[in-house]
């Protein structure tokens, strides 16, 4: 439709409806950071819930491009690592928006499941990539307890209720039931590169899928990235020195350190909170020991 307004604005005016005139291309950055499972007192968990609404946001930003991925994560859940994966896959395909994933000190494991979610992957030089497994791992106790004169009584009703419980000696039978299950897991998981990666992937490589991790130049030669770069500067080479990189973060709850109320309000662990809050303390601290075994396996 022929401007008709323009011709009688005053020049600066008129520039400013010119019919040619363009916004600036914007590219929505959302951070996906840390282990992946189910949140924690105090510290936050890389999961579906977590991140639901930072991605939605992302993908309906107004004259967005491209949706950039900032991940850097061991892994974790297997099960909240694919609800993301198909979250992201998702809304790309509903708003008909690209993907890139960029990966950070690593991106392993759960943590590349989800940047498989991307139509591309980068990393940079030194970025661990891979892990393409799964594991489990726990503690045995019965020494323990025998030492310190506890009885353990457990009571069931079905034969496999208790399987693999750490306060009892560990069966044959339960182990084979674990690696069973664990395979069916880590056949999902190559499936699913297998289809995110496609021909890129050199798939005659059997270490793709051992477990085995590598830095940024391995992963490419394996065809596990596309490249090494960061976010800012692809995003300028693909959409102009003037793309806008908006980032796009979850909002903090305020009872969490950097959240909308100072820390400090706690005072004494249950104080507000009730001893509900108090007694998952243990289980947080047991739970920051797994997050850090997961760090560590990649040397961070």
């Amino acid at each position: 439709m022929k401007n008709i307004i323009a011709p009688y604005l005053p020049s600066p005016l008129r520039k400013r409806v010119a019919p040619d005139w363009e916004p600036k291309p914007v590219v929505a950055v959302v951070r996906l950071s840390g282990t992946i499972g189910p949140s924690q007192p105090l510290r936050g968990g890389l999961n579906l819930a977590a991140v639901a609404a930072p991605l939605e946001a992302a993908f309906s930003m107004r004259n967005v491009k491209a949706v950039a991925l900032l991940i850097n994560s061991p892994g974790g859940s297997p099960v909240q690592s694919s609800l993301i994966y198909k979250r992201i896959r998702a809304l790309a395909e509903e708003k008909s928006v690209p993907v890139y994933a960029f990966a950070e000190d690593v991106a392993a494991s759960g943590g590349y499941m989800i940047a498989c979610a991307a139509d591309e992957i980068y990393a940079d030089e030194s970025s661990i990539v891979g892990s393409i497994g799964v594991v489990s791992a726990g503690f045995g106790f019965t020494g323990l307890i025998e030492k310190l004169g506890v009885e353990r009584r457990v009571h069931t009703a079905g034969e496999s209720k208790a399987m693999l419980d750490p306060f009892q000696p560990e069966r044959e039978e339960d182990v084979r039931r674990l690696e069973a299950l664990q395979l069916d897991v880590h056949e999902n998981f190559k499936k699913l590169v297998r289809g995110a990666r496609g021909e890129r992937l050199k798939a005659d490589d059997p270490a793709i899928f051992s477990g085995e991790f590598w830095a940024g130049q391995g992963a490419v030669e394996r065809g596990l990235i596309d490249g090494l770069g960061d976010v800012r500067s692809k995003m300028r080479s693909l959409f102009g020195e003037n793309v806008k990189l908006r980032l796009v973060s979850p909002r903090t709850p305020w009872w969490r350190p950097g959240g909308g109320i100072a820390s400090s309000r706690f005072g004494g662990l249950s104080e507000g909170f009730g001893a509900g809050f108090a007694s998952q303390i243990g289980e947080g601290l047991i739970a920051a020991a797994e997050r850090r075994s997961l760090w560590s396996r990649f040397g961070l």
